[in-house]
């Protein structure tokens, strides 16, 4: 598959966002059919229902089997990847951060689940247990910082020196992806639950399932951030 048809899901998506947005659909209302949504938008099915499975777990859409789909939030343009308050927008936006990341974690946590040391896992079990415990206590700066070390400590686990030294020159960008997502405090604790998820891929020393974990769960962390990006398929 080629990067121009790897890209059409995301085109999809920011073609319905606009269909929303200057055709004034608000909450309640009906979009058309698929079928009609892809010829209108000149694309496939397949392509339609990966843009509209993104847009729903962003909150814009509601998706009711045998109804059809409906919008649940008014959309506003123009609209940029940049996060309210984000302070690196000069040198790289927060999308950009987060497909890094997809990229560059999820290759690392393959890796580290072959390489991690028994020392390195009691270190990533308790810092998932530390992260509990802030995020019930609803210190979300505290919660973020525990998120980046686990990241770093996957990273450094891998071997990769090269990947480490990537984060390590861009902690501070990195971090501040990290505390993106827990503006929906209500959400807070998936980021835990995630982190779960990967600690036992990892402990089962089972690389697909960690990079799996991993890919999962930055995607997540962007649209708990409102930020979906459409990731490249995998042969």
């Amino acid at each position: 598959m080629n990067s121009i048809s790897r890209a059409v899901p995301e085109v999809a998506l920011q073609a319905i966002r606009k269909l929303i947005a200057e055709q004034g659909f608000g909450p309640g209302d009906a979009l058309p059919s698929q079928r009609d949504l892809a010829v209108q938008l000149g694309v496939s099915r397949a392509s339609l229902r990966e843009a509209l499975s993104s847009l729903s777990a962003l909150g814009v859409i509601s998706i009711q089997p045998g109804k059809g789909v409906f919008v649940q939030a008014t959309v506003e343009l123009p609209r940029s990847d940049a996060a309210p308050g984000w302070p690196f927008a000069a040198q790289a936006s927060p999308l950009d951060i987060f497909q890094l990341r997809y990229a560059l974690e999820g290759f690392a946590a393959g890796l580290a689940a072959v390489t991690l040391s028994t020392d390195e896992l009691d270190a990533l079990e308790d810092n998932v247990a530390a992260m509990r415990n802030e995020l019930k206590v609803g210190d979300f700066e505290a919660a973020a910082r525990l998120d980046f070390e686990f990241h770093r400590r996957i990273l450094l686990a891998s071997g990769n020196q090269a990947m480490l030294s990537i984060l390590s020159a861009s902690a501070d960008i990195f971090l501040e992806s990290q505390k993106l997502p827990f503006i929906r405090a209500e959400r807070a604790m998936e980021t835990w639950q995630e982190h779960r998820k990967i600690l036992r891929a990892l402990a089962r020393r089972s690389s697909g399932a960690a990079q799996k974990a991993m890919h999962e769960h930055v995607r997540n962390a962007a649209l708990r951030t409102g930020i979906a990006f459409i990731a490249p398929a995998t042969s």
